[in-house]
């Protein structure tokens, strides 16, 4: 974001040693008093306007509840506040669901997050989650997004699925939708798909970097949600292909990468961050 012209300010929810994807971690995580006392800070100075909140990983329930207070209370500062929301709980591994997260998170995020959100960049697991309903076909997804949107964020994105790609089996996709209400009140609801090759590994991060990057371009491209997103999966790409090519070489011939290879290579992709070349189309639903 910064790299992209931002002026940020960052609360760290967790300071770890490194990632969890490591066999061993330590550090500390940061609580909803500790929060809030940061938060007293920025409000002190006068200096908590602000055009984005954008969240992610979070473990903890009071933490998760903070955060919405907060966001409440900067809209009613700035009733034009986009908050960005990664509803970050867990994923799909060989077809399997399982949450990384404590389970009573769900409902926060359900019940009191999203409803606040205008931006939610859920996985198919995630969105299955916070609806309470499985996605099969795209069909499914497509509705399990309209229930999204009715629980109140304008654009929610299904940032990964195990649906079958038109492409084939070698492609992701990745589902958008974005509702607008016009000024003679009707709303336009415009859907798209996105297939992206698939990188073979496991990476950390690539959510906290998509959400950033969405925040970005339709900040960017404010109308035009199909070109945003766009340029979201092709920085993705640019970045994974480029790790994934670094993290061979390192681990050499035969061997398969390790967590450290793997490191996302966000320094070196600065230029493809900044201007990503469209390496990935997406098709309006």
């Amino acid at each position: 974001l910064q790299v992209l012209g931002f002026e940020v300010d960052t609360v760290n929810s967790v300071q770890f040693s490194n990632h969890t994807g490591y066999a061993h971690w330590k550090g500390q995580v940061l609580n909803s008093n500790e929060l809030h006392e940061l938060y007293e800070g920025l409000k002190l100075n006068k200096v908590n306007r602000y055009d984005y909140v954008l969240t992610g990983y979070t473990r903890d329930t009071s933490f998760l509840a903070m955060v919405v207070d907060i966001v409440k209370e900067l809209k009613q500062q700035n009733s034009n506040l986009v908050y960005v929301c990664d509803p970050v709980m867990g994923d799909k591994w060989n077809g399997e669901g399982s949450m990384y997260v404590p389970k009573d998170l769900l409902p926060v995020y359900r019940d009191k997050v999203v409803p606040v959100a205008d931006i939610i960049t859920p996985n198919q697991f995630e969105a299955e989650l916070l609806t309470g309903r499985k996605i099969y076909t795209e069909k499914d997804a497509l509705e399990v997004m309209d229930m999204l949107h009715a629980m109140g964020p304008e654009t929610v994105v299904i940032t990964s699925s195990d649906l079958q790609a038109p492409l084939g089996n070698d492609y992701l996709i990745a589902l958008g939708s974005h509702r607008k209400t016009k000024a003679d009140g009707t709303r336009i609801t415009q859907r798209i798909r996105v297939e992206s090759p698939k990188v073979d590994a496991v990476f950390v991060g690539t959510g906290d970097l998509f959400a950033a990057m969405l925040l970005a371009w339709t900040h960017k491209h404010p109308n035009n949600f199909k070109v945003a997103c766009e340029k979201t999966v092709s920085a993705m790409q640019h970045v994974l292909q480029r790790t994934i090519k670094s993290a061979k070489v390192q681990a050499g011939e035969g061997n398969k990468p390790n967590s450290a290879q793997l490191e996302l290579r966000m320094v070196q992709s600065k230029k493809d961050i900044e201007n990503p070349e469209i390496i990935v189309k997406a098709t309006v639903l």
